[in-house]
């Protein structure tokens, strides 16, 4: 009867579906013989159903007239074949996700047939079933609201008893395929976002709610495995290693977005969940006890990663409670967060059986309801501002278990390489935009940027005024005694629903002093030669949000050792007058001027946390000096500059004034008319191919550009204002003394140096004319260069006797020198710091002590 079927008919037609339905209730076994046929009617019922159900009601009004729904049940249990199974559920898919009406859909969900479906015993064992079956599962969530979803639930007393789709989804959610586990995903937010109440007390009570507890013990897993990875990474710093790190970091993120998207529904018992079990297992026993510069006994995080996690948590999981406890908790030892259960929590393995997830957490909770404290936090007494080595610098030492995540974090920024630098930085950038978070818990990490202490200052004097005033807002976060008693909340939070029990409930002297810690580690950073640019920057950036305009409060030590810092880069600057790239140096400053006050006057720092986790980048001041590449000198060329403009930034700001949008450069001047450039007739831009110049300061010589084929030239060296060439130009036969310029090179860095052996020959490097590593198309994301490391050129000139040789020397030595002191003279108001500082302002703060 089968071969009937393909008898040529109107495909959709009513007559074609009245026939394929027929046909199919028909059918008594499926097997090898007629799954042909019954693969085809499923897919031609569903297009034929979908066609209807935008053009003809009679259709839908057929199919469930001859209950369709519990034919698709009744095949898919007396099929013997996988291949139906999977024309099945694709099938019930794509009906399901093009039906438009809500009567078809309140059909298709009722008399419990799409949840016989979802609870079938499939073989999963078959990948392309368990997509094909996922797809289904999420195609029904598609069309959830707070009507459809009762038809898929079953109820006693008002509340949820089963819910199929849900339950069987989350089997899968942590499936090593990628695509099931964001399908479900989707499943389970499109659930969350519905809104009904009965639904909400299901999924966010037992057994239900260990979904959210196996989800951050997966997260876990994935900041361990992120860990290794970075560590390898340091070890091997090839592109695969950091490819590998920032695809990791996409799944975590992509993870607490997940977070994130789960609490934004508005279910308060799954919020906590997921706050609560973060904390536990993830903030108090690994993240912040990893924030230390010590050696760690039973090393769990690296301090970069940990820096990274943290970051990422705050920055995308918006939760007030989440922000605020983690602020607080800065402010205690890490000494002290220890855990008696963290040996069951840290070997937990990624299986997710509902059982182990119960009694894990039922081990949680008992643990954090101890009276001894599963997790004892200590809060250290802050060490004065004014406190510093006798080096200069400014002491955070936390190489012991005493010293709390907001000291080490001050630490790193400190004493930290370029990363922990960074990373420092961003968690304190990350705090500081953290809208979730408290002013006053803000206040309390030394963070408040300056217009908000005058916001909460004028507050604190209002409500101080009279008795009557202060009991009035005593309800809210007002200030006492330094510190607002939001703090106080939280920290009694700890203790109260996290175990944690603080040594001492007061945490101490005013916010000042935590300020000026937090300050005096800037001034520290900024010290520091070994740090690169880009991370200075940001550094700039947060002591722009800390301190605004003509509310600086640098004392003059500060300002000493940022005027110490000044004088040694204005030297490196000094000495890159004379080195490879003084030809380009003013532009650089012009712009690398621009893009620094750009970048520290900007809402929000420029670079993504996920930076941290790069490569350790080596400062170009670090670079050997001897180095014959141009390239090497250029960066650092470049480094330098950007450092000098920064501090050049911070000078101006100290002083309260606004930053001017180009640098204090002088004009160039006019040509001498005794000039070689003048005489050889070389006007500006600069000495052009093929164009006729005079040669009678030009030495003749040989070269040869290709092996066994020697040319003759003239050689000129000239200069004209910050610019200058070597040049080689050929005689012209019928004009005496005058030449056609071939090959033009720049003068700067061409390090001239006459051969050991033979005194006639003057050996020349030739770099580039702009900066190869400022093309971004040869840069990946990772700032690793694509092509091979540039290479520079070499001329060797054969004059006819020692005396031109010397000449020709001395001429490139002469004009490099005019190049170097035109560059150095219009730099000159840049480099002379001392004309725009405030001396009146420098003697007003001396000998002022901060408290």
């Amino acid at each position: 009867m089968w071969f009937s079927f393909w008898r040529s008919r109107d495909r959709f037609s009513f007559d074609e579906l009245r026939y394929l339905i027929d046909q199919l209730m028909k059918v008594q076994i499926v097997n090898e013989v007629n799954k042909d046929f019954v693969i085809e009617a499923l897919r031609s019922i569903a297009e034929l159903i979908t066609y209807g159900d935008q053009h003809d009601a009679a259709y839908f009004e057929f199919f469930m007239e001859k209950q369709v729904m519990g034919e698709f049940v009744r095949i898919i249990k007396i099929s013997r074949t996988v291949i139906v199974s999977l024309q099945l559920l694709q099938t019930m898919s794509i009906m399901i996700q093009n039906l438009k009406s809500e009567h078809s859909i309140y059909y298709m969900f009722s008399n419990e047939h799409v949840n016989d479906l979802i609870t079938y015993s499939f073989d999963f064992r078959n990948e392309e079933l368990l997509s094909y079956y996922i797809s289904f599962l999420r195609a029904i969530s598609g069309k959830l609201n707070k009507d459809t979803i009762s038809l898929l639930v079953k109820t006693e007393n008002d509340e949820v008893v089963s819910f199929p789709l849900y339950v069987e989804a989350i089997r899968f959610a942590f499936h090593e395929e990628s695509m099931i586990r964001t399908a479900v995903r989707a499943l389970t937010l499109n659930v969350y976002h519905v809104g009904d109440d009965a639904v909400n007390r299901f999924v966010s009570r037992a057994p239900h709610a260990d979904y959210f507890l196996n989800l951050v013990n997966f997260f876990r897993d994935q900041c361990t495995n992120l860990n290794m990875l970075v560590s390898n990474s340091s070890k091997n710093l090839g592109l695969e290693s950091t490819s590998s790190v920032f695809s990791a970091v996409d799944e975590i993120e992509d993870n607490l977005y997940y977070f994130s998207d789960v609490v934004s529904a508005g279910i308060p018992d799954v919020g906590r969940l997921i706050m609560d079990n973060i904390l536990k297992l993830l903030i108090f026993p690994l993240i912040l006890p990893s924030l230390r510069t010590g050696a760690i006994n039973e090393p769990r995080l690296g301090a970069v990663t940990a820096l990274y996690l943290l970051c990422c948590i705050l920055r995308i999981v918006k939760i007030k409670d989440l922000a605020n406890t983690v602020a607080a908790a800065l402010l205690c030892r890490t000494e002290t967060f220890t855990q008696n259960s963290e040996a069951k929590c840290n070997g937990y393995m990624s299986g997710h059986d509902s059982a182990d997830a119960a009694s894990r957490n039922a081990e949680i909770n008992h643990s954090s309801k101890s009276n001894a404290g599963s997790l004892q936090v200590t809060i250290p007494a802050p060490s004065s501002s004014q406190s510093q080595p006798a080096n200069g610098g400014f002491g955070h030492d936390c190489g012991s278990t005493q010293c709390a995540p907001r000291e080490a974090l001050l630490s790193f920024v400190t004493t930290g390489d370029d990363v922990l630098v960074s990373g420092s930085l961003s968690v304190l950038a990350t705090l500081l935009q953290t809208k979730e978070l408290d002013e006053s818990m803000v206040d309390a990490l030394g963070i408040l940027p300056q217009r908000k202490q005058h916001k909460k200052k004028l507050l604190q004097a209002l409500v101080g005024e009279e008795p009557g005033e202060e009991q009035l807002f005593s309800e809210s976060s007002v200030v006492k005694d330094g510190f607002s008693s939001e703090l106080d909340v939280y920290l009694q939070k700890l203790k109260d629903y996290y175990g944690v029990s603080c040594a001492s409930p007061e945490v101490g002297p005013s916010p000042r002093v935590y300020r000026f810690q937090v300050l005096d580690a800037l001034v520290s950073l900024f010290c520091r030669s070994n740090i690169s640019a880009e991370t200075l920057w940001d550094g700039g950036w947060l002591l722009r949000q800390l301190l605004p305009h003509s509310e600086a409060e640098f004392n003059s030590h500060h300002l000493r050792l940022l005027k110490d810092s000044f004088h040694d880069c204005s030297q490196r600057v000094l000495e890159e007058t004379r080195g490879t790239w003084p030809d380009l140096l003013l532009t650089v400053f012009c712009d690398e001027w621009r893009n620094c006050k750009r970048a520290i006057e900007a809402s929000s720092p420029r670079k993504d946390p996920k930076y941290m986790l790069r490569s350790p980048h080596k400062s170009a001041c670090e670079e050997p000096t001897t180095s014959e590449s141009s390239f090497t000198t250029g960066e650092r060329m470049c480094e330098t500059v950007k450092v000098f403009v920064l501090l050049h930034h911070l000078h101006i700001f100290s002083l309260g004034k606004v930053l001017p949008d180009q640098p204090p450069i002088l004009s160039p001047l006019d040509i001498p008319e005794k000039s070689r450039a003048k005489t050889a007739g070389v006007n500006p831009p600069g000495p052009r191919i093929n164009t006729e110049i005079n040669l009678v300061d030009a030495v003749p010589c040989r070269i040869a550009f290709e092996r066994g084929k020697e040319r003759h030239f003239y050689f000129l060296a000239v200069s004209m204002g910050s610019s200058g060439w070597l040049v080689l130009a050929e005689e012209l036969p019928m004009k005496t003394r005058r030449g056609i310029v071939r090959v033009a090179a720049p003068l700067a860095g061409c390090n001239p140096r006459i051969d050991d052996k033979h005194s006639r020959w003057l050996h020349l490097r030739v770099r580039p004319s702009s900066f190869p590593f400022t093309d971004t198309a040869k840069y990946t994301v990772h700032g690793k260069v694509k092509s091979k490391a540039l290479v520079d050129g070499r001329w060797t000139l054969a004059f006819q006797n020692e005396e031109s040789c010397k000449y020709a020397l001395c001429m490139i030595l002469e004009e490099v020198k005019f190049q170097s002191q035109e560059v150095e003279r219009s730099l000159k108001p840049l480099l002379e710091l001392d004309r725009s500082l405030d001396y009146s302002r420098l003697q007003r703060i001396e000998g002022v002590k901060i408290t």
